[in-house]
């Protein structure tokens, strides 16, 4: 992760103030805002300056007060368009706050490849600022990653231990291990690992479009989201970024260290990830949940774990009954571990 001053570094860097919100892409309910970063690795090639995109769900006029909020982070080839999450957690107390990581949703600017990065430690600016504005106005934050934001979550967690910045962690389907067969795992992993150092631009692998298929409205599925933002064949996957998200994975083998509780949640199957199948949004299509199963242990001392029966990958848009259910053991748990 990236280092400890980071946090402090962070909060000089961010220009923004609550007031300069603008209705979002959600609709009148949702408020979004602009974190500027400081210049990165991508600024240098490209000279964009990157930003980041905090979302807000804007409170029922007659709820009461909270003082509790929950941050979403996204995965690769994602960005934030779960309003009935921002419901759910409403409805069991908290404000919900989403983050578009640089170059992913929201953030996209031209001129930056949209999703890239070698070391998943530089959005640990991102993460800090969020954090530290909702914990101006919150006393219990909480951190709800999916996929290679649960991953993501998970280091900047930490990375950041002792220092009370969050109170839980919820991941949904957090992609803590390599799918494939050991080839994939072992000697291909290897050879990507080793070319993404001094070729981080080279394209390894591409995205099956049938998962995002069956999601989308247009093509079948329940949700609506931008294919600009979420396309179905995903962006150029690269060697620097397997890499860095290789490292991060070898980092949780090891063992973490995290001191808050954490709920780890994933589907009961495994669906293929590369053809069309007709469980695709009730297996994991994307990721194992087995590897999930063998690798939650190792993030702390206080993690529990949940397999949702027919889930999806993400397991928010699953169908209903099942989404119905992953949300429930979300609040559940967090009404049992955050208590306030």
């Amino acid at each position: 992760m990236a280092d400890d001053d980071a946090s402090t570094r962070a909060s000089s860097t961010v220009r923004d103030r609550w007031d300069d919100e603008r209705t979002d892409v959600l609709g009148e309910r949702w408020r979004a805002r602009t974190l500027h970063l400081r210049p990165d690795a991508v600024t240098r090639r490209t000279g964009v300056d990157p930003q980041a995109t905090l979302v807000r769900r804007v409170p029922d006029a007659d709820a009461a007060p909270t003082r509790r909020a929950v941050l979403y982070l996204h995965g690769f080839v994602d960005y934030f368009f779960h309003p009935h999450v921002g419901d759910a957690l409403a409805a069991a107390g908290y404000d919900t706050y989403a983050l578009d990581l640089r170059d992913h949703g929201r953030a996209i600017r031209p001129g930056r490849p949209p999703n890239e990065t070698t070391d998943l430690g530089t959005y640990a600016e991102e993460i800090d600022a969020a954090v530290r504005l909702l914990r101006a106005d919150h006393d219990m934050v909480v951190l709800l990653g999916h996929s290679t934001g649960g991953l993501t979550a998970a280091l900047w967690a930490d990375a950041r231990r002792g220092q009370g910045l969050v109170d839980a962690l919820v991941l949904n389907s957090p992609w803590l291990d390599l799918r494939g067969s050991w080839f994939e795992q072992n000697l291909l992993a290897r050879a990507v690992h080793v070319v993404g150092r001094p070729a981080p631009r080279f394209p390894v692998r591409t995205i099956a479009p049938h998962y995002g298929r069956a999601l989308h409205r247009d093509t079948g599925g329940e949700w609506d989201f931008d294919l600009a933002w979420k396309p179905h064949a995903g962006f150029p996957v690269r060697a620097g970024f397997v890499r860095a998200v290789r490292r991060a994975q070898m980092r949780v083998a090891r063992g973490l260290g995290l001191d808050v509780p954490v709920l780890v949640l994933a589907s009961d199957a495994a669906g293929p990830d590369k053809t069309l199948h007709d469980a695709l949004l009730s297996t994991d299509s994307v990721l194992d949940p087995a590897q999930i199963a063998r690798r939650a242990p190792l993030l702390g001392d206080d993690v529990t774990y949940v397999e949702v029966a027919g889930g999806a990958h993400d397991l928010a848009l699953s169908a209903a009954p099942v989404r119905e259910r992953y949300l429930r053991e979300v609040t559940d748990f967090l009404a049992a571990r955050v208590p306030g």
